[in-house]
């Protein structure tokens, strides 16, 4: 009876003390979406509640009348009055927060970007905010921050600066479309993202958001697996900025310096960053040096148009890892019968300085010019015209010493190349441990009685190394118009253009003869002799000039152009209710494809006419919101995809390829959404099927015998089947604790037999070698885990003081398979990694000095390595339990490594 009393007089006093109960949803003013884990308080209190994934809160209150405080890292905190009693709720509907002037910039480029929204765009989507980015990825790379995130694969490759590699589902960035403010940036000709060439995002990024799957994008991009969109901010910011230093393992140090100028009375306004990051590399052999630089100025003419200019590149240089040093290697340099995770065997010491045969520079600014005009209340024209011209390219050896190459030769006790002795051989000094001495040429020529390298025409009769570096510069121009009308107050049509072209320089040029006194080039069939000295540094500063014209570089072993022309039309009809939301989207695409070959073709037929290519997409979708907590959606689509430029000309050369044909893809996916104040979730499972494509791998015939044969297997009709299913989630424990995590499973395998047929390195019919069916029915995909899952947790132990840790897990991560061992062996097996998990740390300290703030972030990060992975039957070095190779034959080619890195960082914003 007196705990029932006591019951009843509790249960008077909450009611006595609680007036009501105010509501709302919090919103991003630069995403225009919800903002999840804002802090809600009343002021002058301690009570206080969280916004759930939808920005939606609830908060019971003592006093009638009051105020309450709505706080985000990163964005402007605003102070809202509310009046309740007598058990009445208020609702104070929608409350904008904008970030502060401490972030990089203000408006969002958001005509051209298409960005899911929460239980109304029916795709599975993730999206990491600045914030985020800046505090835990320390001195990661930027894919790596969406590891947790479903079905994503994102790893060092090689451990070199900015060499990290991203799958999605299984598929990687030449089958995931890139985005930068709605701005495609995948590879006109081979599809690929290296992210070196973009190491300054995770600075100016205000945002990352991953479609998985086909995604919303309006355009004919390739979103097999995905999308990313990546999008930075401009200039309409009140005046402020910040400065910011990280130091971290191997002599990391990054430097970065920003301002905001605020908008004036006349409409302008700017916003600049510079940094610089540079270090010696985790692994041997692999320092770097990396700046970064952007430029947004905005201006407002009136309400009706707006105007923002970027410009943005990250020019750097770094030596690298290649991705085939074999595991006996790193066992050999290791202590204790464990392998040596940072080994490096593409590198060793001139004059005690290193000297690389691999390593990258590179240098590739964008700039672009967005046009908002708002035609009338109803509709409105975004327009983005833009420019690219990527300059550099990569470093390593070319020719042989006595028949063997630079990884090939007696290394120091190290286990280095011995550098020093290559100088000395190429200039005519006794090198006992590489043969006879170096003998002057005694061909026809006016070097005659000089030493020469040569590392073309008849590779068997290679003598001499050089260090050669392979250019890979572009220049590309590209504008994305979109009309979007209102046709009703629920339906929204928009119509656009997508118009871009595109031409890639490749070749050869070299970098340092390496003792000898020239280099005889017989790679150019129109001019089969000729003696060159021209060295070109591969440096920072030689790819700043985009401008500079290469026809007077004198180029080796190969050289040629590719050249694309994209003309894509899309449009979209939206519908968007207040309990159903759907869409129905296509677009159609002409590529143009054009080849020139300077050294293998006679003037009159170097260049081929222009191939053309239809190809394009339909899709849709729909989400029904059951009620505020639940909601499903589906949606599905088919994309007539244009093959890669390799798949268009094969071999190498001009030939077209017969057999061309567009890729077919079907992709359908069903999602389920769960929302509530202290718990959401989301669970997905997908299936897709990506046929008739066209693959050229690398080939070694009648290995170990004197008759050798190195060159391509050219595979027709590859067919692949991805299915999986996904559930990432998001919770809190009142105010101070957040946890997350995530589970995927795929399973994704080749479909039937692929027809294969081999070519040397002239591509020509190997004698002896007929077209081959290799049985990949059933074969596991390679290169990224099938299955991940992460664990992750936030706490804040006092008001400026919080610390995280993440948990990271991967399992059922296959060997590419190898179209060698397919060819001899019909029952071969792609190797299986061993399962691994990696944790990571961090924690953040702030202080408030006035309307200035002194932050400080510690990270401990568990990093994997994972060199590309190929051949069957591979043996690999997989986490840091899994260290045992009882049984395994440790020469093949692969290697998966780990390590520790930590990160410190200080900043000061104003």
């Amino acid at each position: 009876m007196r705990k029932f009393l006591f019951l009843v007089m509790l249960l008077a006093t909450t009611s006595i003390f609680a007036q009501g109960t105010v509501t709302g949803t919090v919103l991003d003013s630069e995403m225009d979406g919800p903002l999840p884990g804002a802090n809600v308080l009343v002021v002058g209190t301690q009570q206080g509640a969280m916004t759930d994934f939808d920005g939606n809160f609830s908060l019971d209150v003592e006093d009638a009348t009051g105020q309450i405080r709505i706080s985000f890292v990163g964005y402007q905190t605003k102070t809202v009055k509310f009046n309740v009693s007598n058990g009445q709720t208020q609702d104070l509907g929608q409350i904008v927060l904008t970030p502060d002037a401490n972030a990089l910039s203000e408006v969002v480029i958001t005509g051209v970007v298409d960005l899911a929204k929460d239980r109304q765009t029916p795709v599975a989507v993730s999206t990491i905010r600045s914030t985020e980015i800046q505090e835990k990825l320390g001195n990661q790379e930027f894919p790596e921050i969406l590891n947790t995130t479903p079905s994503i694969y994102a790893t060092k490759q090689g451990g070199g600066f900015g060499d990290s590699r991203i799958t999605i589902r299984g598929f990687d960035t030449q089958n995931s479309a890139v985005m930068i403010n709605g701005i495609p940036v995948n590879d006109m000709e081979n599809g690929q993202v290296y992210w070196s060439n973009w190491a300054g995002l995770s600075d100016v990024a205000s945002a990352v958001q991953v479609q998985r799957g086909l995604g919303s994008s309006k355009l004919a991009v390739s979103s097999v697996g995905g999308t990313i969109n990546v999008v930075t901010r401009s200039a309409e910011r009140k005046e402020g900025g910040f400065v910011k230093a990280s130091f971290g393992n191997d002599n990391y140090l990054k430097t970065v310096a920003s301002y905001n100028t605020g908008l004036n009375d006349n409409g302008w306004s700017g916003s600049f960053l510079f940094s610089r990051t540079a270090g010696d590399g985790y692994v041997n052999g692999t320092e770097f040096e990396g700046y970064n630089y952007f430029i947004g100025v905005g201006y407002k003419a009136n309400e009706d148009h707006d105007f923002n200019f970027m410009l943005t590149g990250a020019p750097q240089q770094h030596n690298q890892r290649g991705a085939f040093t074999r595991l006996s290697s790193y066992l050999a340099y290791g202590e204790n019968g464990e392998p040596n995770e940072k080994y490096n065997l593409d590198y060793g010491y001139r004059n005690g300085e290193e000297f690389t045969f691999a390593g990258n520079f590179y240098h590739k600014p964008v700039a672009s010019l967005s046009w908002e005009w708002d035609i009338t209340s109803l509709s409105k024209l975004s327009t983005t015209a833009y420019a690219s011209f990527g300059r550099g390219g990569s470093i390593g050896s070319i020719g042989r010493i006595n028949g063997r190459q630079s990884f090939a030769l007696p290394l120091t006790e190290d286990g280095l190349i011995p550098m020093d002795d290559i100088f000395a051989w190429n200039s005519g000094q006794d090198v006992p441990a590489f043969g006879d001495p170096r003998q002057p040429y005694s061909g026809e020529g006016q070097y005659q009685g000089q030493f020469v390298n040569t590392g073309n025409g008849d590779r068997s009769g290679e003598n001499g190394i050089s260090q050669r570096s392979s250019v890979n510069s572009h220049n590309w121009f590209g504008v994305i118009s979109n009309f979007e009308t209102e046709l009703t107050d629920k339906i929204t049509l928009d119509l656009g253009a997508d118009l871009r072209s595109y031409r890639g320089f490749h070749y050869r040029r070299l970098v340092d003869l390496m003792g000898a006194d020239t280099y005889l080039s017989t790679a150019d069939s129109n001019n089969p002799t000729r003696f060159l000295n021209e060295t070109y540094e591969p440096t920072i500063g030689n790819t700043l000039n985009v401008f500079k014209s290469i026809d007077d570089e004198e180029k080796i072993d190969y050289y040629n152009d590719g050249l694309v022309r994209w003309a894509g039309v899309f449009g979209q009809l939206e519908y968007a209710g207040d309990q159903i939301s759907a869409f129905i989207q296509g677009s159609l695409s002409n590529q143009g494809f054009k080849r020139i070959e300077y050294f293998n073709e006679p003037p009159a037929t170097q260049e081929t006419d222009w191939e053309n290519i239809l190809g394009g997409n339909i899709k849709g979708g729909m989400n029904y919101n059951i009620d505020e907590k639940h909601n499903v959606f589906g949606n599905v689509g088919y994309y007539s995809k244009q093959p890669l430029f390799d798949a268009v000309y094969i071999n190498f050369g001009n030939t077209l390829n017969p057999n061309l044909t567009n890729e077919q893809v079907f992709g359908i996916e069903l999602g389920y959404g769960f929302r509530s104040q202290y718990f959401n979730a989301n669970v997905n499972i997908y299936r897709t099927s990506w046929a008739d494509r066209f693959e050229s791998d690398a080939a070694t015939f009648f290995e170990d015998t004197p008759n050798e044969i190195r060159g391509t297997a050219n595979l027709l009709g590859i067919t692949q089947v991805h299915k999986g299913f996904e559930f990432d989630f998001y919770g809190r424990v009142g105010d101070k604790f957040r946890w997350n995590g995530m589970l995927s499973i795929g399973d994704w395998e080749y479909k039937d037999d692929v027809v294969a047929s081999y070519f040397d390195e002239n591509q020509n019919p190997i004698p002896g070698v007929d077209d081959a069916v290799l049985n990949l029915d059933g074969v596991k995909v390679g290169n990224a885990a099938q299955l991940t899952a992460s664990l992750g947790a936030d706490y804040q132990i006092l008001d400026n003081l919080s610390v995280d840790a993440t948990y990271r897990y991967a399992d059922n991560l296959y060997a590419d398979f190898d179209a060698t061992d397919a060819l001899n062996d019909p029952d071969f097996e792609v190797f299986e990694v061993p399962s691994y998990g990696l944790l990571d740390l961090g924690a953040s300290y702030g202080l408030d000095l006035g309307d200035n703030r002194l932050s400080f972030r510690l990270n401990v990060n568990n990093v994997t390595d994972n060199i590309y992975i190929s051949e069957s039957n591979t043996n690999i070095l997989a986490g840091p339990e899994d260290t045992t190779y009882d049984g395994v034959n440790v020469n093949n080619n692969v290697f998966f490594g780990w390590g520790r890195t930590w990160n410190a960082s200080v900043a000061f914003r104003f």
